[in-house]
C-alpha cells in the first residue's frame, strides 16, 4: 500500500458525481469512471444517455461492469481513511451521501441501513436487523424501507407514534390525540387511509395513463390523416395536371379552329370584294374607251361632219346598277359563341372523364351469385352476365333466392369505404341495377326504394329512366347510356350512377346515414319477345383509361 500511495492520490479515486471514494466503480466507453449507482441514477433522471464529464452521447445505454482493480484500490483508500479517523482523538463527523440512511446501532463505521422500524423509530443494517427477524416480539414490529428523520413520525404534542389519520382535519394523529384534541373526530388507522389514498392515486395514475394513451393515439391518427391528405393531394394534383394539360391542348386546338373559322369568313368577304372591284374596273375601262372614242366629236364644230359620222360611233357599253351593291362585314359573334359552347362542352367532358377515372380507383370485382338468382334467369359461367329466359328452371326454393321477381345479387358484399363497378346495358330497353341491403325481401313482389333498403335506377320502356323511390322520379337523359357506373360512398352516405360513355352524372341518392352491408343488385328485365334479350354485363374496369 505504501508503494501505491507514492504513485497514486486519493483524489484520483473520487467519483465526479458524489465526490466520494468510488463504490463499485465502472468505466464508460469514453474512459471516465464513476460509482455504478451514481451514473445509473444520473441516466435515470435524464432523457439522454451521456457521460457527465465529456458529454459524449451513447445511442444505447452501455452495459456496466464493476472494475475490480479500481474497486480494490478504492477500498484500500477507504480503509486507510477509516483507520486515520479512528486514531484521531476527535474524529470528524462521518459524511453521508444525500438520501442515504445509515444504521443507528453501528458505533464506529456507519453501515447503510437495510430497514427502518416504525415501532423502535430506528434504522438497522443487515447485522443489527437480525433480532427483528428472529425474536417473536420484535417480529411484530412494522418494518419499512429505510427512511430519514424517524422523529418526524412522532406526535410533537404527545411524543407518541403517528399511527392514525383524522378524516375531519386531514392530518395524522397519535392515540392520545383521539381522546383529547380529536375526541369526536372520525379517525382511521394510518394503513387504511394510506391504502385509500394509494388507491385514489393509482386510479388517478391509471386515468392519466389512459389520457396519455388516448392523446398518443390521437396524435397518430392526426399524423396519419396528414399523411393520407398528403397522399391524396399528390394524387389529385397529378390528376388535375393531366386534366389541365388536356384542357390546354383542347384550348389550343379550339383557338386554332376559332382563328381559322374567322379567317375563312374574312377570306370569303375579301374574295367577294375583289370580284366586285375587278368587275367595276372592267366597266371603268370600257367607259373610258367609249369616252376616248367620243372625244373628237365633242370638240368638233363642223356640223355636217358630226352628223355624217355620228352613226359610226359604237353603242354605249351596258353597265350594272351598283347603287344597291354592298359588302356587309361578316359577323364573328357566331364564331365566338360556337367556340365558347365547344370549349364549355370540352371542359365539362374533361372534368367528367377525370371524375370517372377517380371513381375507377375504387373498382371492386363483382360476380353474380347463382344461389340468389330467380329460376328464369340465365347466368354465364364466369358470373359476369345475366339475361331473362321464358323457361323456369327447377331450382331449390332457398330463403336467399328471389322466387317472383327476376332479380339476382352479387356474391360480394360491402359495408365500408368506397366501391365502384360498371354494368353494360347496351341493346336493352328494360333493366334495373344498383345496391340493396342483405335484408331485402326475396319472396313475392319486391318494392324497390330506399325505405326498403334498395338504391336502384331503372330503364322502363324506351329511353324512360327512373330513380326508384316510393314515388319514382324521372331522370332525363340526352342519350341512352351503353354502360352505367355505380358508385357507393359509405362514409359520405351516397349512392351515385354515371353514364360511363359520356362521363355524365345520372343521379344520386344522398343523406344515407347507415348504409350497412349491401350487395350489388341486377334485374335484366323480361325478354319481351327478344326485344330485350341482350344480357346485363358486369364489365372489367380499366383504371388506366
Amino acid at each position: 500500500m505504501s508503494a501505491a500511495s507514492c504513485l497514486l492520490n486519493e483524489d484520483q479515486f473520487l467519483c465526479p458525481i458524489c465526490l466520494d471514494v468510488f463504490t463499485d466503480p465502472v468505466a464508460l466507453p469514453c474512459g471516465h469512471n464513476f460509482c455504478q449507482k451514481c451514473v445509473t441514477q444520473h441516466w435515470d433522471a435524464s432523457d439522454l444517455c451521456q457521460c457527465p464529464i465529456c458529454k459524449k452521447v451513447f445511442s444505447t445505454r452501455p452495459e456496466l461492469h464493476v472494475n475490480i482493480f479500481i474497486s480494490e484500490i478504492a477500498a484500500q483508500f477507504r480503509q486507510s481513511a477509516q483507520q486515520k479517523a479512528s486514531r484521531n482523538s476527535s474524529p470528524e463527523k462521518q459524511v453521508f451521501k444525500p438520501g442515504e440512511v445509515f444504521c443507528d446501532v453501528c458505533t464506529e463505521t456507519k453501515v447503510e441501513a437495510l430497514k427502518s422500524c416504525l415501532v423502535c423509530l430506528a434504522s438497522y443494517c443487515k447485522t443489527h436487523l437480525e433480532p427483528h427477524l428472529t425474536a417473536p416480539t420484535l417480529k411484530k414490529h412494522q418494518l419499512v424501507d429505510p427512511v430519514e428523520n424517524l422523529e418526524d413520525r412522532m406526535c410533537t404534542k404527545h411524543n407518541k407514534l403517528l399511527e392514525l389519520f383524522c378524516t375531519n382535519d386531514h392530518t395524522c394523529v397519535c392515540m392520545l390525540c383521539t381522546v383529547l384534541d380529536h375526541k369526536f373526530h372520525h379517525v382511521v388507522p394510518l394503513k387504511d387511509e394510506y391504502e385509500k389514498k394509494k388507491a385514489e392515486l393509482e386510479k388517478t395514475e391509471a386515468g392519466i395513463k389512459e389520457n396519455i394513451q388516448q392523446r398518443q393515439l390521437k396524435i397518430q391518427e392526426l399524423r396519419r390523416s396528414v399523411e393520407l391528405s398528403n397522399e391524396n393531394a399528390d394524387v389529385v394534383i397529378a390528376e388535375g395536371l393531366k386534366v389541365f394539360t388536356a384542357l390546354k391542348g383542347s384550348v389550343e386546338r379550339g383557338q386554332a379552329e376559332f382563328i381559322d373559322s374567322v379567317k375563312e369568313k374574312h377570306r370569303k368577304t375579301e374574295e367577294q370584294a375583289e370580284g366586285f372591284v375587278k368587275e367595276l374596273e372592267q366597266e371603268i375601262s370600257e367607259l373610258k374607251k367609249k369616252s376616248t372614242e367620243m372625244e373628237p366629236f365633242l370638240h368638233s364644230e363642223d356640223h355636217l361632219q358630226l352628223l355624217q359620222s355620228f352613226h359610226t360611233l359604237s353603242p354605249t357599253p351596258a353597265v350594272k346598277d351598283w347603287a344597291k351593291v354592298r359588302i356587309h362585314p361578316p359577323s364573328y359573334e357566331a364564331n365566338v359563341c360556337d367556340a365558347e359552347e365547344s370549349f364549355s362542352k370540352q371542359v365539362k367532358k374533361l372534368f367528367a372523364d377525370a371524375k370517372i377515372k377517380k371513381l375507377r380507383r375504387y373498382a371492386v370485382d363483382v360476380t353474380l351469385d347463382p344461389d340468389t338468382a330467380n329460376p328464369k334467369l340465365i347466368l354465364s359461367d364466369d358470373g359476369k352476365q345475366v339475361h331473362h329466359s321464358n323457361v323456369k328452371k327447377n331450382l331449390p326454393d332457398t330463403p336467399q333466392r328471389f322466387d317472383y321477381c327476376g332479380n339476382v345479387l352479387a356474391r360480394q358484399s360491402f359495408s365500408s369505404g368506397k366501391i365502384y363497378f360498371e354494368v353494360e346495358v347496351k341493346g336493352k330497353i328494360k333493366w334495373t341495377i344498383g345496391v340493396v341491403r342483405e335484408s331485402i325481401n326475396r319472396k313475392g313482389q319486391v318494392p324497390l326504394s330506399p325505405q326498403t333498403g334498395c338504391w336502384t335506377i331503372c330503364m322502363r320502356n324506351e329511353n324512360e329512366y327512373k330513380a326508384l323511390c316510393q314515388t319514382h322520379l324521372s331522370v332525363p337523359l340526352k342519350s341512352p347510356p351503353e354502360k352505367v357506373g355505380v358508385y357507393v360512398d359509405f362514409e359520405g352516405g351516397r349512392v351515385s350512377f354515371y353514364d360511363v360513355g359520356t362521363a355524365a352524372h345520372i343521379c344520386s341518392f344522398t343523406g344515407i346515414f347507415c348504409l350497412g352491408k349491401v350487395f350489388p343488385f341486377f334485374n335484366p328485365g323480361p325478354s319481351l319477345g327478344g326485344k330485350n334479350a341482350a344480357p346485363l354485363i358486369i364489365c372489367p374496369v380499366n383504371q388506366s383509361e
